[in-house]
């Protein structure tokens, strides 16, 4: 009889056990082996901000494919590096500086990038970046996330760009010294999650 009764609670306890790796925790990966961050990427899609200003100027605006992420590259003349001189942030449209005016770009999302430097010298009001569309800043066919790269304008001492992404995915944003007396800002927008 206690041979029996141990057999059955052997049995009720595996039951247990397996049912309750069964069950749902209500989590939303639950019931499902969690996925590792694709290529090592821990980014977020949250809007990433600093409030400083720079007194370096924007030069130019590039763009580059890497195995996992798209990068946009805002170069700044000399002055200091722009660690928190930015915000960069999913919009449902761009608006340009000053009119308010809306700037469409092809995607599924619209990601705001606001460098806190004036693309314009601030005593003689010269632009120090010039471009030939400010539709196509910087030409991404190809690119596996980046979709569009426009010009929203350069109004009292910042600068904004409109960047067409293929959906809402993970980005973060830095900032770089060099090359020469220059800096750079970084945006990298990740191919998937």
């Amino acid at each position: 009889m206690r041979r029996w009764l141990r057999v059955v609670l052997v049995l009720v306890a595996t039951v247990v056990v397996a049912l309750g790796m069964a069950v749902p925790s209500g989590s939303a990966n639950a019931g499902r082996r969690a996925a590792g961050p694709y290529c090592g990427l821990h980014w977020g899609s949250l809007p990433e901000s600093g409030m400083r200003m720079t007194t370096a100027p924007v030069v130019d605006v590039r763009a580059g494919r890497h195995a996992c992420f798209d990068r946009l590259v805002v170069d700044l003349g000399p002055g200091p590096v722009p660690h928190d001189a930015y915000d960069v942030r999913y919009v449902p449209v761009v608006r340009a500086d000053g009119s308010g005016q809306a700037v469409p770009v092809r995607g599924a999302a619209d990601l705001q990038v606001v460098v806190r430097a004036a693309a314009y010298d601030r005593d003689t009001g010269a632009p120090t970046y010039s471009f030939v569309n400010g539709g196509e800043l910087v030409p991404v066919g190809g690119y596996g996330t980046l979709r569009q790269v426009a010009w929203a304008g350069s109004f009292e001492g910042q600068t904004t760009l409109a960047v067409g992404v293929r959906a809402r995915l993970p980005f973060r944003v830095f900032a770089l010294s060099g090359p020469g007396s220059g800096s750079r800002l970084v945006v990298d927008v990740a191919h998937r999650w």
